[in-house]
Order: structure tokens, then sequence, then C-alpha cells
């Protein structure tokens, strides 16, 4: 991976259209749906650990497909732009800066900064969780334009999981 940084800038947009419909379609808010949102972030994070198996330390079977990986990732992505919009946060340009190389204890990071990000819903607060996240990325050698397509394949998918009432 040649890229030393990641905007998220026009994916904000894109994600408060999704969530605009949402809502409208379930009658919900973001105020309503905070805690789901946060679990459902968690729910998200988990199945992304499950499918790279990096825990599985009983386990010689490797991880998903790159594709199924990037699937996985960019479910994570949705609920934290999702967190973001209500924060104000337009747009998000994040230098990597890989800490933990271990992917296991990468993940183990998101998920305390979730929690933190639990307590202390704030700007500075949500990007230290998000950047957490980010920083999975030169993990994988995922090139930037790879998780913004995985991304925007999965907002169509969840256009149309919408519109047939999923």
């Amino acid at each position: 991976m040649t890229e030393d940084k990641i905007s998220l800038d026009e994916l904000f947009p894109l994600q408060e259209e999704l969530d605009a419909e949402i809502a409208k379609l379930h009658n919900v808010t973001y105020e309503s749906t905070f805690d789901r949102r946060l679990l459902a972030l968690l729910v998200e994070l988990s199945e992304f650990a499950n499918e790279s198996r990096c825990f599985k330390y009983w386990s010689l079977k490797g991880p998903g497909t790159k594709e199924r990986l990037l699937d996985e990732y960019a479910d994570g992505l949705h609920f934290f732009l999702s967190l973001g919009i209500p924060l104000g946060v337009e747009r998000f340009t994040h230098r990597y800066n890989v800490h933990e190389k271990d992917l296991s204890r990468a993940i183990v990071d998101v998920y305390k900064q979730v929690s933190a990000l639990h307590d202390e819903y704030e700007p500075r607060r949500y990007a230290s969780a998000f950047g957490a996240y980010l920083n999975i990325i030169p993990l994988f050698d995922w090139s930037n334009e790879e998780v913004i397509g995985a991304y925007k394949s999965k907002l169509d998918v969840n256009h149309q999981r919408q519109e047939n009432k999923y």
C-alpha cells in the first residue's frame, strides 16, 4: 500500500442519504437509535473479526477471501459514518498511524475505543475510534479505492434492502 492517508469526505453524504431513507421508512432518529447503532457497529466488527479468523489460534484454516473481508469491513464503515453525522462530521481524512500490527489486538483496540465513544460521544472520541478502525486497512494492504469501492457496493445493497422492506 502506497497511500499514507484516506479521505472519506465523499461517503458522508451517501451515508446521510441512506440514513434518511431508513429513518423515514422505520420512523427512527439518530437519537432513538444511538445505542443500537453502536451495538450494530460492534456486531459488524465481530463479523469482520470472525471472517478474518485472526483470533482462532486453535485453527489452521485461513481467513475468508479478500472480497468477503472487504464486504465485512464495509459494514463497519457504514456504522462509523452514520455515528459521525449527528456529531456534525462531514469531512474525515485519516493519516494511517498503525501502532498495532497484530490484527487481534487492533480489533480489540477498536472495541475499547467504541465503548469509550458510548460514554463520551463527542468529535474527538469519534475521531479516535474511527481512526483505530481505519488503521486496520494497512494491515491488509488494501488500497483506498478498494475500501471505498466495497463501501459503495454495500451501499447499493443496503438501498435495495430498504426498497425490499428488508
